[in-house]
């Protein structure tokens, strides 16, 4: 049994009975979510026969507390009697669930082995969407948000990306648009010798199903599921509910967290994720999200002439592909910060290697250089983790990261200054308007971010100038 949602290895036999799974990467159609939500109106005329159309082809109940309601949200899951922490909320089995093994037996000898779980799962909704009516599946698959209603960045105009320029979520998007892409040529074969299934299907079609397979599956053991009704469940970034599976009985399960009183709209989490991260995959923010993080890039300078030396030792110690929280690749000059809670704290938020980068920056001779290498071969193998002896180069290393964050905090507050509030007129769509926000929302989370970085550098370059001083 996995004793936690966020304690993935704990197990209490060689199988386990209850596993976790995990979102993978927009059912909402608003860019920020209250706290709590009060329902708009339950069991609208068009999803009153959605659960009893599930429960009927599930064989089995599937909730007996839950009600599908509309909120400032969209289709959302509200309390329809009142509800403890602790009690099991939904039950899907996995017969009720849509995954790659769905597939329709002529599609499969088409499909290459460099085709994920996530494009397959795709063609299996392309499949039913072009099916209509005549799919199983249809009340279902006619629930799922139309293209117009997602706002993953994936599907932002040029002029709407550019407004996050500034946020490497820019050139993430720009990379998922690409992966997709590429994706979509890998099911071509499949296209054109299946017309009679995907008569019509364009890449728009494809990055449509795809992003409703990342924005809504899970993953476990049984692998990517869309999970009919539990998906209709918005995110809270303070919740700790998730969907776990029961291997055993062979159904995927949530179980609430906290008490609901009837009515009340009932969260899970998607995970704890960045503004950036819930904007490509589920297209939507918070204003203010305690996750929030910034990518920074910081490099050796080409007239370095001991760059050589400081490169080569950089790689010796450093994997040369790191990923940040949320699984993006980073390039090898490139640092993921979190928010620094306290300016008279340690620092938690500012990775160590980036520390230890400006360390080794700041070297002006191949014996310091060679100090630091054995000294980490002393120690924990770990590069320049700890203070420089020299306290003026320990101070000049983090000026020179305090000076590379205070100008991305300057550019930042141009950039955010340069888009205005957003005011719903005539002239502005109500989507830019929302996506408007959500750059907003974003930029303002990562200027946070480098602000509480600043003040901690400023505050520790501060501190150590006494002891310079003392030593003179």
């Amino acid at each position: 049994m996995l004793l936690a949602a966020r304690i993935p290895n704990l197990w209490c036999s060689k199988r386990p009975l209850f596993t976790v799974s995990r979102r993978l990467c927009v059912k909402l159609k608003f860019s920020s979510l209250s706290e709590s939500k009060v329902l708009n109106h339950v069991n609208e005329e068009s999803d009153d026969d959605f659960l009893p159309w599930l429960e009927r082809k599930a064989g089995a109940e599937i909730s007996s507390v839950l009600s599908i309601g509309m909120s400032a949200y969209g289709r959302s899951l509200f309390a329809s009697r009142k509800i403890r922490a602790g009690d099991c909320i939904v039950k899907v089995p996995y017969d009720a669930q849509l995954a790659p093994d769905n597939l329709l037996p002529e599609i499969k000898p088409w499909l290459s082995d460099e085709i994920g779980n996530v494009a397959k799962l795709a063609i299996v909704l392309l499949v039913e969407q072009k099916m209509g009516q005549n799919s199983e599946w249809a009340p279902y698959i006619s629930r799922l948000p139309q293209p117009g209603e997602m706002h993953n960045t994936i599907f932002w105009s040029e002029d709407e990306l550019n407004m996050i320029c500034q946020s490497s979520l820019y050139q993430e998007t720009v990379v998922k648009k690409a992966q997709i892409e590429k994706e979509f040529l890998a099911i071509k074969p499949v296209i054109e010798h299946l017309p009679e299934l995907f008569e019509g299907v364009t890449l728009k079609d494809f990055m449509h199903a795809y992003a409703l397979v990342e924005s809504r599956a899970w993953e476990s053991t049984k692998g990517v599921s869309l999970i009919p009704f539990a998906d209709f469940l918005n995110h809270d970034k303070v919740s700790e509910a998730i969907v776990i599976y029961d291997e055993d009985k062979q159904l995927s399960k949530v179980i609430a967290d906290r008490n609901y009183a009837r009515s009340e709209e009932v969260l899970i989490s998607y995970g704890k994720l960045s503004n950036a991260a819930l904007m490509l995959d589920f297209g939507f923010a918070f204003p203010y999200n305690n996750y929030d993080e910034v990518q920074i890039q910081i490099n050796i300078p080409q007239h370095d002439p001991l760059r050589e030396m400081k490169v080569e030792l950089l790689k010796r110690q450093r994997l040369p592909i790191i990923k940040d929280g949320n699984g993006f690749k980073l390039s090898e000059d490139s640092f993921t910060i979190k928010e620094v809670r306290s300016a008279r704290g340690k620092g938690k938020g500012l990775p160590q290697a980036l520390r230890a980068f400006a360390r080794v920056f700041c070297c002006t001779s191949p014996q310091e250089l060679d100090d630091l290498a054995m000294e980490a071969a002393k120690n924990d193998g770990r590069l320049a983790r700890r203070p420089l002896r020299n306290i003026s180069q320990e101070i000049q290393a983090h000026q020179i990261l305090l000076s590379l964050i205070t100008q991305l905090t300057e550019e930042y507050s141009a950039f955010i200054e340069s888009l205005e509030p957003v005011n719903a007129t005539p002239s502005t769509s109500k989507i830019f308007a929302l996506r408007k926000q959500m750059a907003r929302d974003l930029l303002i989370g990562e200027l946070r971010v480098l602000r509480s970085a600043a003040a901690w550098l400023k505050n520790y370059c501060e501190s150590l100038t006494p002891r310079v001083r003392r030593r003179r």
